[in-house]
């Protein structure tokens, strides 16, 4: 059975950082784009990173600079390293494996002002 469980979130003020965790087990997946999405309340699910294979990285525009994804495939685990966080950042933070069905179950991130 296939699990993505993401870890890291909490509360927090404007200008601090996070670092995100999402540890998958039950296969690996190396040769898989692995990304991090995020979903404030009442509004859709919107993409923030994403990593291919080869550590190519991409960024939605409101986060490029702020947060930085990385993996470690020996751990069969990706992070996302927040930093400079903002109110607007405030959001439930799920991680994906591209091209599958298989979803973290979120975390919560909340930026107080």
């Amino acid at each position: 059975q296939v699990q993505l469980v993401e870890s890291g979130g909490g509360l927090v003020q404007a200008g601090a950082s996070l670092r995100l965790s999402c540890a998958a087990s039950g296969r690996t997946f190396n040769a898989y784009s692995v990304g991090w999405f995020r979903q404030a309340p009442g509004r859709t699910r919107d993409f923030v990173a994403l990593m291919n294979p080869g550590g190519k990285t991409n960024y939605a525009k409101s986060v490029k600079g702020r947060f930085a994804i990385s993996r470690d495939n020996a751990k069969n685990t990706m992070y996302l390293q927040m930093n400079s966080l903002k109110p607007e950042d405030t959001a439930v933070y799920y991680c994906r494996v591209s091209g599958t069905d298989y979803w973290g179950q979120g975390t919560q991130v909340t930026v107080s002002s």
